[in-house]
């Protein structure tokens, strides 16, 4: 800035100095010169933060924010209708395949409602411990696609957990009755999971 100061200080004097032969066109000139550099003095003193470019939404309009929330919002309830249509449709299958596995349909039908022998042993194999619809995997599946929908974002995770609850609810409608053990087991377990997701992101905070 000094040498700015002194540069504008040495350009008034020579012009001012050069008056003694043509005085009121030297005196023109440096009013000029002076005059532009201090608007050069005063432009580089302003703070570089000035120079910086804004967020765009900032340059949005209230209409296209209102639109882009509104679009948000549109994303984030379809999120969660696509899990909560997910956990009526696994709670349903895996309500079926326990009835095929354990003879459930003759009950529920009446006795008319018989399942062959190979379809029985699949179920059967199906509903295990580690099998597809066995309470691991099943509750592992609906959490798993939780977090892929809630982008670890734990707001949002409690949001998803609440559409696993939505589906259960519907799935029980559906079903018309309680559902059975084995759907009531993976539900407790995939909130169980929920559960150690909040507990691990409280252990990050404290360790930061």
């Amino acid at each position: 800035m000094s040498n700015t100061i002194s540069g504008v200080s040495a350009a008034t004097q020579q012009y001012t100095d050069y008056s003694s032969v043509t005085s009121k066109q030297a005196e023109k000139k440096a009013t000029e010169t002076t005059s532009a550099n201090n608007g050069v003095v005063y432009e580089k003193s302003e703070p570089a933060s000035t120079n910086k470019a804004t967020y765009s939404i900032n340059k949005m309009s209230d209409a296209d924010r209102a639109a882009l929330v509104k679009q948000l919002k549109a994303d984030q309830a379809n999120r969660e209708q696509q899990l909560t249509s997910l956990v009526h449709k696994m709670m349903s299958g895996q309500a079926k395949t326990y009835g095929q596995a354990t003879d459930m349909w003759k009950f529920l039908a009446s006795g008319d409602y018989t399942v062959d022998a190979a379809t029985k042993a699949q179920a059967q194999k199906d509903i295990s411990e580690d099998g597809y619809w066995g309470v691991k995997q099943t509750s592992q599946r609906l959490f798993d696609f939780a977090c892929a929908l809630a982008s670890d974002d734990v707001d949002k995770m409690k949001e998803m957990q609440a559409a696993v609850e939505k589906g259960f609810k519907q799935a029980t409608v559906a079903w018309g009755r309680e559902l059975p053990s084995i759907c009531k087991d993976t539900f407790d377990a995939t909130n169980k999971l929920f559960d150690d997701y909040y507990a691990s992101k409280e252990e990050q905070e404290e360790i930061q």
